[in-house]
């Protein structure tokens, strides 16, 4: 080729340079999740290793530390995705439509459901249990499940609040409060097995009940 020939060709494309690596697979993060949630419930989070997970989960350890890296993480993504099955954070960010009150039950509804699983009473058996859990594990879980669900509530109380709906000085109090009443008595009978799962109509009136309380407390 000539040299003047050359000098008409388009100069080459630039090197397109290299993009993100490859997408996590949701599907098998989703099965790590499960195994892990069923496992450390079943046997502690002592008694679980990462081979068994990736095993239950029917990936290799190696796909499961690039999803959650430890397992530490690990742990507290299973509680965290716990958490968002009965308490969404859509319900707080965009809760349902209607007054106040209906909005208020549908949160504790879906509380109540949580608290009382079974693998949430089995969960809060194992952290009280001496010896199965060391408080940097308490910690995680809490900070993963209790506080994570508090704090959005939190968040959902100022809006309100902003709104002109309630009255609050202190609304992180007043979340903590909100969950307490809801706790109430039928919680800590299941979590020491004095009592089976409740009616749907005893669970229905306990709701109410704390939701008007609340209400009374901090309401406009």
């Amino acid at each position: 080729m000539s040299r003047k020939h050359a000098a008409t060709l388009p100069p080459p494309a630039p090197t397109r340079a290299a993009g993100p690596g490859r997408p996590k697979d949701l599907g098998k993060r989703a099965s790590i999740l499960e195994a892990a949630k069923r496992l450390f419930i079943e046997q502690g989070y002592l008694g679980v290793s990462m081979d068994q997970i990736a095993a239950a989960a029917g990936v290799s350890k190696l796909t499961v530390y690039s999803h959650f890296g430890d397992k530490e993480t690990l742990f507290a993504e299973a509680i965290a995705a716990k958490c968002r099955e009965a308490l969404p954070d859509d319900l707080f960010a965009s809760p349902p439509d209607g007054p106040l009150h209906e909005q208020l039950r549908a949160i504790g509804h879906g509380f109540f459901a949580l608290i009382t699983s079974e693998e949430a009473i089995s969960m809060h058996r194992m952290m009280n249990t001496p010896g199965t859990a060391e408080n940097a594990l308490r910690e995680l879980f809490w900070n993963a499940g209790p506080q994570r669900v508090q704090a959005a509530f939190a968040g959902f109380l100022r809006d309100r609040v902003d709104e002109g709906r309630l009255r609050i000085d202190d609304v992180a109090l007043a979340a903590s409060q909100f969950f307490c009443l809801l706790k109430g008595e039928l919680h800590p009978m299941m979590a020491c097995g004095l009592c089976n799962e409740p009616r749907a109509d005893d669970v229905a009136r306990h709701i109410d009940a704390s939701v008007d309380l609340f209400l009374r407390a901090y309401g406009r």
